[in-house]
């Protein structure tokens, strides 16, 4: 089948939903990248299937443009544009995350400083809505459904195809790892280098309160030698003792997806970071797709943990970080903990229009908390988190356990644009909605 018959199959599939007024949910091909969730009614859902749309249609190396399909992966993504010398503007750190989910989703990395996220280099976007009608939206044709397709999570509408900008790449990249005992001097360096014209990749890993590591990247045409974080070693540990190091560009790409960041710690099977389980065991467990899959698999063992580890993305604005680290090391005291900077080119239209104006800042610092027990009886992190991010006027990733009341996630996101792009383009309520997909667990 083309590209446009299988299109056409879908939205006649949304058309028969429509008639029989069925809320429905979407089957993907790739792994599920949301934070497994046994309670997730979108499990008994039915379901529009959007398997078959993970074709790569074509790539201009003169426009330095991308038309593929939602469900292309990101490590495929790479490989076939790093054959023109080229790669997408911002590439997620986990293999399999899709390029339809960063859109609909989030998503972030090194050059989310200058870049924002995947969606920031979205030029067009094919949708099936609602009605099952298939159209086209970019900034200047419908630029509404256009810019509110980042961050609805599949509310609106399905995406079909996307067209997107590549940035031009070299074989391989340099890191240069410099580490600070202050967090001050550690935020000072980090905003330096978001702020230099010469800089190519940033991020940043608090290994403990008092070992900050800046993490610079850099495109190189050759390297002295390369290394391999993809079976025995691991790459976060090695940003704490070393000072360089040398990768391919796609392991550098995707250097934390073999820990999925530092979760292997947290696998049922202990051990996961010795040289002699990961021999025995790590082509099983280890890499972002087994841990997934495996938490799949053990998802109603997973209905007996009232308060699951916290897997969450908290977007701090800048201006507010240095009160956010003081309050986590003091409250919190979790580590490692990933640091991305990540600029917005201009305010996102699904926020409220107040709630940007108070936080009065493009440039958000993800502090991302990954493996954090959570199993105090005398509080939730995850509520806790969500109080911390309002408070602070920042944005959360909504693919964890989130516990907002409805009127405090209408005061983060926009709900008059929102309501009323969803009455245009699903006034029959297809998908769920925003609010009601992802705030069912109250517990």
């Amino acid at each position: 089948m083309t590209h446009d018959e299988r299109v056409q199959a879908i939205a006649a599939d949304v058309r028969a939903r429509t008639a029989r007024r069925e809320t429905v949910s979407l089957s993907k091909a790739a792994v599920s990248h949301f934070v497994p969730n046994p309670h997730d009614p979108r499990h008994s859902a039915p379901k529009v299937s959007i398997r078959d749309l993970n074709s790569i249609l074509a790539i201009d190396p003169a426009a330095r443009t991308c038309v593929a399909e939602p469900g292309v992966t990101f490590v495929d993504l790479v490989r076939e544009t790093l054959k023109h010398g080229l790669v997408p503007m911002l590439v997620p750190e986990l293999k399999t995350i899709t390029i339809g989910g960063a859109v609909s989703g989030c998503s972030v990395e090194s050059l989310s400083y200058r870049h924002g996220g995947f969606h920031d280099s979205a030029l067009e976007y094919e949708v099936v809505t609602g009605t099952g009608d298939i159209v086209i939206c970019s900034q200047t044709h419908d630029g509404e459904l256009f810019h509110m397709m980042h961050s609805s999570y599949g509310t609106l509408g399905i995406l079909t195809k996307l067209t997107f900008k590549l940035i031009p790449a070299k074989p391989f990249v340099r890191m240069d790892y410099v580490t600070f005992e202050r967090f001050e001097d550690f935020r000072d360096a980090l905003l330096a280098r978001c702020a230099d014209p010469k800089t190519e990749f940033v991020d940043g890993i608090i290994h403990s309160k008092t070992k900050h590591v800046l993490c610079l990247g850099s495109f190189v045409d050759t390297a002295p030698h390369t290394s391999d974080y993809t079976f025995l070693k691991i790459f976060y540990k090695s940003t704490a003792t070393r000072t360089e190091d040398f990768l391919t560009t796609p392991d550098y790409f995707f250097r934390y997806d073999t820990e999925c960041h530092w979760l292997s710690r947290r696998l049922p099977l202990p051990g996961m970071e010795t040289k002699f389980m990961r021999f025995l065991f790590g082509k099983l467990l280890l890499g972002s797709t087994n841990v997934l899959n495996w938490a799949r698999r053990l998802r109603a063992l997973l209905k007996f943990q009232k308060h699951p580890d916290v897997v969450i993305d908290l977007f701090i604005p800048s201006n507010r970080w240095d009160a956010f680290n003081t309050w986590y090391a003091r409250d919190v005291n979790f580590y490692p903990l990933w640091i991305v900077p990540y600029r917005c080119p201009a305010p996102y239209p699904w926020l409220d229009d107040r709630y940007v104006a108070e936080t009065n800042d493009l440039l958000y610092i993800d502090c991302a908390i990954y493996g954090l027990a959570n199993n105090r009886p005398d509080l939730n992190y995850y509520k806790v988190f969500e109080e911390k991010v309002f408070e602070w006027r920042g944005m959360k990733a909504l693919i964890a356990k989130n516990f907002y009341d409805e009127a405090t996630f209408w005061k983060i996101y926009n709900r008059p644009r929102y309501s009323a792009l969803k009455a245009r383009i699903d006034p029959h309520g297809v998908f769920k909605g925003l609010y009601e997909k992802f705030n069912f667990a109250k517990t």
